[in-house]
């Protein structure tokens, strides 16, 4: 178990999940933010350096990535330092020292593909223990290949796949911001409308994390992988009329469209909906659902966190 009050170093702690981290703080922790000024994980002379008072019973929570899915496509060399080689590099840190390495990661693992003639389209949530297949886009490539570095060099690590994360504030860069500044600028809008998904609030995750933390490495929560996500599965085009429909405005004027009427240079999954059994399996409390994270999101002063 966890010492009384462990150190918790939040690397990516300038990211959107890491301000969510800082915004909810825990007497039982000792937080110590790192941001990509302060820890290099590309690098491991920087890992080190960083973590150099990292002892047992200390946790070390990865929210650092290279998110951008569209860039990655072509900056393949960044995506996997980063993805790939930087977890591994703390996860040999936290064998080393005896600490516990929680690493967040993504729904684009799994394949996710279009429904064809051969293949129906999926609509079970995927599970942990399932073949994840071959991941459509560098960053789903990158990201696998972090899950099983970071394993391999630690098997103590604790992988937490999330999906849709947003905050959801009037200036917050993400699809829910995005939107709430759109209805305001544009008299209709075209939203995909056959990507299916599960929207995670920030907040809501780093709550989550908090008890993951608080719960210790124990047998259903070290070296595991788990889920967690809102409760729910809607596509893009519902998340946005939702949102609409928060702000007092009319949701009919978020138009559906298809996934082939905005080409990308990344493919989006189709399906990429997370069970959240797992997390209850582990003995921790589910995440609520979607939309009563939304309505906390564009309502709440902390909407504006990241």
């Amino acid at each position: 178990m966890c010492a009384m009050s462990p150190t918790v170093y939040l690397v990516g702690a300038g990211g959107q999940l890491g301000a969510a981290v800082q915004a909810r703080p825990n007497p039982s922790w000792v937080l110590r933010p790192l941001t990509s000024a302060e820890i290099d994980i590309t690098d491991p002379a920087s890992v080190a350096r960083a973590l150099t008072d990292l002892g047992p019973g200390d946790v070390v929570l990865n929210c650092a990535a290279y998110t951008n899915v569209d860039g990655a496509q072509t900056d393949v060399g960044r995506a996997f330092a980063v993805n790939r080689d930087g977890p591994a590099n703390l996860a040999r840190a936290t064998a080393a020292a005896g600490a516990w390495l929680i690493h967040i990661s993504t729904d684009y693992v799994f394949a996710g593909a279009a429904a064809t003639a051969d293949a129906p389209r999926r609509t079970v949530p995927y599970e942990p223990d399932e073949p994840t297949g071959e991941p459509e886009t560098v960053y789903g490539a990158s990201k696998l290949a972090g899950e099983r570095a970071s394993m391999a060099a630690d098997p103590r690590t604790t992988i937490v796949r999330t999906a849709w994360v947003y905050t959801g504030g009037p200036d917050s860069p993400d699809f829910v911001g995005t939107i709430r500044r759109l209805e305001s600028q544009r008299d209709e809008l075209s939203v995909v409308d056959d990507q299916t998904g599960s929207p995670t609030y920030a907040l809501d995750l780093a709550a989550g994390l908090a008890e993951l933390i608080a719960a210790g490495p124990g047998p259903t929560t070290c070296g595991v992988v788990v889920h967690a996500t809102n409760a729910g599965a809607v596509t893009w085009n519902q998340v946005a009329r939702a949102v609409f429909e928060e702000l007092g405005a009319d949701p009919a004027r978020v138009r559906p469209c298809t996934t082939a009427d905005f080409p990308r240079p990344a493919p989006r999954p189709a399906f990429s909906v997370l069970s959240g059994s797992s997390w209850a399996a582990a003995g921790l409390t589910p995440l609520r659902d979607w939309r009563q994270a939304l309505h906390a999101a564009v309502h709440s002063a902390g909407a504006g966190v990241g």
